[in-house]
């Protein structure tokens, strides 16, 4: 077997990475989740265990005065829009809500005719 037993009590933890030595008397290896092995509160390697926290963003240097970003080219002004017929756009708003309306219609006579058909059916 070689291994920590299955049948550990509550609270007790059981396999390789809980820290339980094996029949053999070796521990295994450690958890990646544990802390710092010298016991530091920081876990930073030794040559930054004085530096505490984040230092920010390295410095940057601003551009020269005056520097833009080279344009190549411009931009054509925006073209004046078509009129719009307004009554035309009406007339067909209407159209398209009586067809909506009338294909609404349709769809719940079929689906009334059904649960007619369905209901008596299950009546009769």
């Amino acid at each position: 077997m070689g291994g920590a037993t299955a049948d550990a009590g509550p609270g007790e933890e059981t396999g390789a990475g809980s820290g339980a030595t094996t029949d053999a008397g070796t521990s295994p290896a450690p958890s990646p989740w544990a802390g710092p092995a010298d016991g530091s509160a920081t876990g930073l390697p030794a040559g930054r265990a004085g530096t505490a926290g984040y230092a920010g963003p390295p410095p940057t240097t601003p551009p020269p005065p005056g520097w833009r970003p080279p344009v190549h080219l411009a931009a054509t002004p925006a073209r004046a829009l078509p009129a719009q017929d307004m009554e035309a756009m009406d007339a067909a708003e209407q159209q398209a809500q009586r067809v909506t309306w009338s294909v609404g219609a349709v769809v719940g006579v079929v689906l009334l005719v059904l649960l007619c058909l369905l209901c008596s059916r299950a009546l009769f």
